[in-house]
């Protein structure tokens, strides 16, 4: 008995051997090379693009058929140079039907440190929207027309493009370690590197769970997480998805999207949902930006601002639609509301932003994002705030425009009797640590290039109510040319001849206000105060600041000049 199981263990053994001798023999009787054709002709049928593999070589223990290098051509109306390269491509095959009947068939693809071409034309198409597209079987991708034509045109499309997508199915797929440069025709194209994507029972004709994970240009990650198919043969780009994205420490100004020379910066993170379907995507998520800076004459927010939105993106014309949306700093909520459109330039916004009562000491910290420095050692410490406003343009070029109000506010850290002794002598008010804001509101414009303010009407205690307009330069120059209605129940009325001017109401004081945003200098600004009447004080020059002239007597007493001849 025993003598017999040493028999069928030596057998067992020597059957091994002979097993394990075939296995590394095989590869001298079975030239890998010779499925080379095949694995050409099935990628290329697949991906409707020319692909290219270098020498095979076999590998009996892994299974696989490996290649040297990888070359898929791109559509020839962006680039005659491959949309993906790779120095290594490995097929995994069955290989009982390999070793029998020398039959290709591939259960896995993986490439190894592909760099892929991703462009975008003037039209908003992709390079890879012809990927899989049969021959002549695609409807037209055109984006004339309206938009509901453009979708129902877009449906058929893919609807009947899909008899000509290959019945091409793999049990996983994967890139490595990639490398992605995505841009416009003729514009600097931005580098996405660590691109890694997983993909398992991958079919062209039906749905199939796939996740993508990257490093953004300049630091932080990208990751997609979902399911993708069938594929829309007639534009891939328009392959249904539905996953969720999140972002996490994009860094706005080296993405390559904005130019950082127009100020704009920001840490991005954000969690999307993604849905599209029929030419049309939805997307519904929540992002925070940190450090936020919009104008280059600005500072970051110190604050985060956060985003809630919901849109619809017709995939067409690459336009988009804000259904719902909401800014939050703080306590303060404005909402959110318009259309967007991308292009070769980029994101184009043209949407509005709307609140009211709007907590100020909540405000505050974000508004050196656009450019609103306060005086160095002020702060807000109570007030409301309301805005109107229209957010247009290029993403980092934007324009925002509108009306803007603040209403009983307090300035603390900032003595406006200080900083105007002259002037506010007239008034006869005491010297305060803090100052007071009743009502401001004015028509505003923010954009690169700095701040314009017109139609400025505010109501100061310590100085009366205070109209005019100027602007703040990108540096934080000021440049303001302001009126106070001061009233001559104060030490006004000891200037001489004033109360028979003025009838005891109010005198109309200009002055000007210069300086920097943090250390802003309020300068007296009077002209032909001696006269008939003190509303002829001041003509002010249009667009500029008021011209300055010496003071008469009695009020250049006041404000702390000598008189000539003194």
């Amino acid at each position: 008995m025993a003598m017999e199981k040493k028999r069928i263990i030596r057998l067992a053994l020597i059957g091994a051997a002979i097993l394990v001798l075939l296995l590394l023999t095989l590869p001298l009787f079975i030239n890998a090379n010779s499925f080379r054709p095949q694995i050409e002709e099935r990628l290329s049928a697949a991906l409707g693009r020319k692909v290219q593999v270098g020498d095979l070589g076999l590998s009996i223990f892994s299974g696989s058929v490996s290649a040297a290098n990888l070359t898929v051509a791109d559509d020839p109306k962006f680039s005659s140079k491959p949309f993906l390269t790779a120095k290594s491509l490995r097929v995994g095959v069955q290989m009982w039907p390999l070793i029998i009947s020398r039959s290709l068939k591939i259960r896995s693809l993986t490439v190894d440190k592909p760099e892929i071409e991703l462009i975008r034309d003037q039209q908003g198409q992709w390079n890879f929207s012809s990927m899989g597209r049969g021959s002549g079987n695609a409807g037209s991708t055109g984006t004339t027309g309206d938009t509901a034509s453009q979708q129902k045109r877009a449906q058929t499309n893919a609807k009947d493009s899909q008899a000509s997508v290959p019945d091409f199915q793999v049990a996983a797929l994967q890139l490595n370690d990639g490398q992605a440069r995505v841009g416009s025709v003729g514009a600097k194209a931005n580098l996405y590197s660590n691109v890694n994507v997983e993909a398992s029972d991958v079919s062209l004709k039906s749905q199939f769970p796939v996740q993508l994970s990257a490093s953004s240009p300049g630091g932080g990650n990208l990751k997609l997480d979902g399911k993708a198919g069938p594929v829309d043969a007639s534009d891939t780009s328009r392959t249904p998805v539905n996953a969720k994205l999140t972002i996490e420490a994009l860094d706005l100004a080296r993405t390559g999207f904005v130019d950082p020379t127009n100020g704009m910066s920001g840490i991005l993170n954000a969690a999307t949902t993604l849905a599209s379907t029929g030419g049309t995507a939805q997307a519904q998520g929540n992002a925070t930006i940190t450090k936020l800076q919009l104008v280059k004459g600005g500072a970051p927010s110190s604050v985060p601002v956060q985003l809630d939105f919901g849109v619809d993106y017709n995939l067409a014309n690459s336009t988009g639609t804000l259904k719902h949306g909401a800014v939050k700093i703080g306590k303060a909520v404005g909402q959110l509301s318009g259309t967007f459109e991308q292009n070769a330039s980029g994101l184009i916004l043209n949407t509005k932003v709307t609140g009211q009562g709007l907590p100020v000491p909540d405000l505050q910290a974000a508004l050196p994002a656009f450019g609103v420095i306060l005086p160095k050692g002020s702060s807000l410490k109570s007030g409301t705030a309301t805005a109107d406003l229209n957010v247009q343009g290029p993403v980092d070029k934007l324009t925002i425009a509108g009306n803007v109000g603040l209403f009983n506010a307090q300035l603390a850290g900032f003595d406006l009797n200080s900083k105007m002794a002259g002037i506010t002598k007239l008034v006869g008010t005491g010297a305060s640590t803090d100052t007071s804001i009743q009502k401001f509101t004015a028509n505003v414009r923010v954009n690169p290039s700095g701040i314009q303010a017109q139609a400025i009407d505010a109501v100061v205690p310590a100085l009366g109510q205070v109209t005019g307009a100027g602007t703040v330069s990108a540096s934080g120059a000021l440049n303001f040319a302001m009126v106070a209605a001061v009233s001559s129940s104060g030490a006004l009325g000891s200037v001489p001849g004033m109360q028979r001017v003025t009838g005891g109401g109010a005198a109309k004081l200009p002055f000007s206000i210069e300086g920097t945003t943090s250390d802003p200098k309020f300068v007296p600004n009077v002209k032909g105060m001696a006269g008939s009447a003190v509303s002829d004080i001041v003509k002010s020059k249009a667009g500029g600041v008021l011209e300055k002239s010496p003071l008469p007597e009695g009020l250049g007493g006041l404000l702390g000049t000598k008189p000539k001849g003194k």
